[in-house]
């Protein structure tokens, strides 16, 4: 829930930034300077704002992932071609057609590079958060991470820091690669993959080519 709020608030403020030079110069580098911040930095405030519930921990998640989701966008729209700008305007595209049709497209290998790197920092001040907001009744993999370590249970620990290393890597290679991988195939930056029937005849033609040489 709170890495969907940081990708809503994070490519509102990227848009922002990106299409309005007022809001670059105001806020611009205040972005990067959240985006430096460490997470656990925010907890005393949040814990002062909300009190010890979910709440905190939201708001440091949203903290945490949106400044990256944000230059993620700002980055991707710096980089585009402008000869892309033009062709959309010289095609009579409205200011919200361009971005919707050609700035946000071309700008999507590096969104998806700021979803990855905002989706770490999330899940980081996520399992900070439940470290050290104990929420009364609450089975969380922080909680119970503390309780082990409360109890000098080495292997829970230990068997608590794998489980949450191997949910990083799945949502990692099941979401966010998959969504890389598929950006930049469209865009013929990433490795084409071949039906086997494909390879059978490539391979034929070549021993053909090679027979007849």
């Amino acid at each position: 829930m709170g890495f969907l709020i940081a990708i809503a608030i994070g490519s509102a403020i990227g848009l922002a930034v990106s299409s309005s030079k007022v809001v670059r110069t105001a806020i611009g580098s205040m972005i990067t300077g959240l985006q430096t911040m460490p997470s656990i930095a925010w907890f005393p405030l949040a814990i002062l704002l909300f009190g010890l519930d979910d709440s905190a921990i939201y708001f440091v998640v949203v903290l945490g992932a949106a400044p990256s989701i944000a230059n993620g966008l700002i980055h991707g729209v710096d980089s585009m071609p402008p000869l892309l700008r033009r062709v959309g305007t010289s095609m009579g595209a409205s200011r919200a057609g361009l971005y919707r049709d050609f700035v946000v497209p071309a700008a999507m290998p590096s969104v998806v590079a700021g979803l990855k790197q905002g989706w770490a920092f999330a899940w980081r001040s996520l399992m900070a958060g439940e470290l050290l907001v104990v929420i009364p009744g609450a089975q969380t993999i922080g909680t119970r991470l503390q309780f082990a370590r409360e109890l000098s249970d080495a292997e829970g620990v230990m068997a608590t820091m794998i489980v949450i290393l191997v949910m990083g890597i799945l949502v990692d290679s099941v979401v966010f690669s998959r969504l890389e991988r598929r950006v930049l195939r469209k865009r013929g930056l990433g490795a084409q993959r071949e039906e086997p029937g494909s390879r059978l005849l490539r391979r034929r033609e070549l021993v053909g080519a090679a027979a007849t040489a």
